[in-house]
Order: C-alpha cells, then sequence, then structure tokens
C-alpha cells in the first residue's frame, strides 16, 4: 500500500534539502578546529570522533524512527546500561561473546516492545511512558548491580567496541551497516513510508489503511533494539560495567536526532541527518576537550544545541505553513 506517497516524498526532499546546510557545518567545525589545534586532525584523533559519533548514531538512529512519529523514547539511555549490566553478567558468566551479544539485544528489544505496549494498548502518552520505564529500569540496574562494577571480557567480545579492520574501528562498520539498513527500510519499504505517514498524520494514516498501533510497537522495538546493540559496543570499549552507564548518553542522543533536522512533530527526518547530527555533536564536544574547555560546559553547550535544532524546526514548520 502506498500511503500519501507524494507528500510524504516531497518532505523526504525537504529533509534531505536541509542536510546540505549541517554538511556546511561540519565542514566550517573542521576548519575551525584544525586550525585551532594541532591535535585535531591527527588520525588518532579523527578515528576517535568516528568512533564515538558511530556509538551516538547507533543508539540515535531507533530514536530516530520513534521521533519521525511523533513520539519520544527517554528511556534508551537507561535501556542501554540495563542491557549493558545484563550483558556483562552473561559474559563473566560463561565466557561466551555469543551468549552475551544475545543477552544485550534481547534486553534492549524486550524493553522496546514494553515502551510500544505501554503507548498503544494502555494508550499511555510517549512521554509519559518512557520517562517511567526511565525509572523503572535506573531502579532495576542499581539494584541488580547492588554497587559492583563488572569488568574484564574476552577478547573476542572487545573487538566489537575497542577493535580495528582494516585500520578502521568496528564501530564504524557497524554504523554504517545500520545506516544503510535503516535507509533502505525508510525509503524503499512500504513500512517505512507508513512510518512517516503515521507521524505527519495518523488519522489519516489509519484512514487509509495503515496499521498504525503496530507500526508504532515496531518504531520502539527497534529503538529498544539499537539501544541494546549500542550497549555491546560501549560495554566493549570500556570493558566495564556499572549501574550508571548509560545515563550521560540519553540527551547527546537526542540531540543527534534534532540536530539532524528531524522533527518533534513527526513525519520529518532522515538516518542520514542524524548521521551528521551525531558527527556535528561529536566534533563540537572533541574540540572543547582538545581546547581544554571545562568538562561542565558540556552539558550546557549539549542542551543548547538541542533547543537551536527544535528552534530551527519551529521555524522551517513556520515558514511551510505561511507558504501553504
Amino acid at each position: 500500500m502506498r500511503v500519501a506517497r507524494g507528500n510524504l516524498l516531497e518532505s523526504t526532499r525537504e529533509a534531505f534539502a536541509r542536510l546540505g546546510g549541517r554538511l556546511a557545518a561540519v565542514i566550517l567545525i573542521f576548519v575551525v578546529l584544525g586550525l585551532a589545534s594541532d591535535v585535531f586532525l591527527t588520525q588518532n584523533n579523527l578515528l576517535n570522533v568516528l568512533r564515538q559519533a558511530a556509538l551516538l548514531f547507533l543508539i540515535a538512529s531507533g530514536l530516530t524512527l520513534v521521533i519521525l512519529t511523533a513520539g519520544l523514547d527517554l528511556s534508551v539511555g537507561a535501556n542501554l546500561g540495563m542491557s549493558a549490566c545484563l550483558a556483562a553478567s552473561v559474559l563473566k558468566a560463561t565466557g561466551s561473546p555469543f551468549l552475551g551479544v544475545l543477552t544485550g539485544v534481547a534486553s534492549g528489544l524486550a524493553t522496546g516492545l514494553a515502551n510500544g505496549l505501554l503507548v498503544t494498548a494502555l494508550r499511555i502518552p510517549p512521554f509519559i511512558a518512557t520517562y517511567g520505564m526511565l525509572w523503572v529500569l535506573h531502579g532495576l540496574s542499581y539494584y541488580y548491580m547492588a554497587g559492583d562494577t563488572i569488568y574484564g571480557f574476552p577478547p573476542g567480545f572487545r573487538e566489537i567496541g575497542s577493535g580495528y579492520l582494516f585500520g578502521l574501528p568496528v564501530p564504524i562498520y557497524l554504523m554504517f551497516v545500520f545506516l544503510a539498513i535503516g535507509w533502505l527500510f525508510l525509503e524503499r519499504t512500504t513500512w517505512g513510508q507508513e512510518v512517516y505517514a503515521v507521524g505527519a498524520n495518523p488519522v489519516a494514516a489509519r484512514l487509509s489503511g495503515v496499521p498504525v498501533r503496530r507500526r508504532l510497537v515496531l518504531v520502539y522495538t527497534v529503538s529498544g533494539g539499537m539501544a541494546g546493540l549500542a550497549a555491546l559496543v560501549y560495554l566493549a570499549r570500556l570493558n566495564s560495567a556499572e549501574a550508571d552507564i548509560g545515563e550521560p548518553l540519553l540527551l547527546p542522543a537526542i540531540a543527534a536526532v534534532l540536530i539532524g533536522g528531524a522533527s518533534l512533530f513527526g513525519g520529518v527526518g532522515t538516518l542520514g541527518g542524524t548521521l551528521i547530527g551525531a558527527l556535528i555533536l561529536t566534533l563540537v564536544l572533541n574540540g572543547m576537550n582538545l581546547l581544554e574547555v571545562n568538562a561542565n560546559w558540556q552539558p550546557l553547550v549539549t542542551g543548547a544545541m538541542v533547543l537551536i535544532g527544535v528552534l530551527l524546526d519551529m521555524w522551517t514548520r513556520r515558514r511551510a505553513e505561511e507558504k501553504s
């Protein structure tokens, strides 16, 4: 079934057109930081930037699908933390990277599915449902870990987060693999077009025959699964797990999606934009570290970038409404 194909394609073209300005921002940041720091353009630093951006993209990519439906998943950071703790426990108990990976992804998917059912079956607003889930997962993580730290994982598992392949960190390959899969899903499948339709106008989508509730459950489940995958990459890189491991990642994930051009009102955004948003945010924070800016300013800068992304979205929508 093709749902409002013309309008959806028009919105998608507009989203891709906006990527040009964000790519220009990336280039500008590169030039400024390259002139300001002798370390910025070194191979080690650039690979570190890409590795950080890859992790941020993985957790933000599933969140992008949720935001495309005009929803929000505030539990992705806590989901990552819980998934990492469970995966770490299985890794230490069994020594099996396969079982560890299976546990992390399954935990993330289960949380995402629960979020989707809260939003659809119980009709709890996404903000409330996922905010409540955030605290539930934090409580479970702290109870489960009981103040302990799990560390020391098999070398085969650690390759996921800290390994290299042909001179590039493994997370970069994961980033591009899931970017390609996500792009094919959103742009080349009916289900992907229906996700856009649900965000643009859920009532019209339902009248057009779109199974709105099933698509909502799908995107929340995918968001949870990507949080579980990101947990494995983060865990493999840090080589340790604590109860609060995912707490600092929620705001950067939301920032990456919004900086990348997705609209909180739904129906507008691309995974390519989220990747660029993750890269912009990572570059800014990396530059602050290289220039020895006080780390206490980083949350302020991240929050400011979120506000700028929302204001740009509102300004763009207002201009579109005036033209129509």
